[in-house]
């Protein structure tokens, strides 16, 4: 399966060289191929410009900023159309934090996802915990929760389905949560939210 990761970052940058590991195609989609600081990301898939790496993809990770996810998706909308979007941003300056909604009215045929939002990437990295498994809750459309769940199993962690693109802010909560612990209260980022069930 194709990834086009879209975002250069610690996200994108992560979640691409766990899946390039688990044998997906990856590919970086940024702005300037050709521009040295992007060397690193050859480590685990192909550079291209983003409508090249979308093109070919099944699915499109957006790791960008959440304030420029509205003109990325006008920009890109035709090429967009008919892939599973993961909407890892997290817009931090007010508004809903997802950007479902935004991809819902500018995309067309696409299946949403939100996931990947709720921690810091060094959880990404390393998913284990004191020696627990970090759990990663997602929600988005029905028809796209068995790839998103081995997405989200092939980087390590435990996928928990919250439900259908409506229950995003259920999600954006998690998110916030992590934030207030790790921002306002000072915690370690290798912190996670566990589900833990009695037998």
């Amino acid at each position: 399966m194709k990834i086009a990761v879209i975002g250069a970052g610690n996200i994108g940058n992560t979640l691409g060289k766990k899946w390039a590991k688990a044998e997906y195609s990856v590919t970086y989609g940024v702005r300037d191929p050709a521009d040295p600081k992007y060397s690193h990301l050859h480590e685990s898939g192909g550079v291209e410009t983003i409508q090249a790496a979308i093109e070919p993809a099944r699915v499109v990770l957006l790791a960008i900023p959440g304030d420029t996810v509205a003109e990325f998706a006008e920009e890109y909308q035709d090429v967009l159309e008919g892939k599973l979007i993961i909407d890892a941003t997290n817009n931090i300056h007010g508004g809903p934090m997802n950007n479902l909604e935004v991809l819902y009215r500018k995309t067309q045929n696409t299946q949403l996802i939100r996931a990947f939002n709720t921690l810091g990437w060094e959880n990404f990295e390393t998913p284990m915990i004191a020696g627990q498994q970090v759990d990663l809750f997602f929600c988005g459309h029905s028809g796209a929760r068995p790839i998103t769940e081995k997405l989200i199993a092939d980087t390590g962690l435990r996928p928990i389905y919250l439900g259908p693109m409506e229950k995003a802010e259920l999600v954006d909560g998690l998110t916030k949560v992590w934030f207030e612990l790790v921002f306002e209260l000072g915690h370690k980022r290798r912190l996670m939210l566990k589900l833990v069930e009695e037998d």
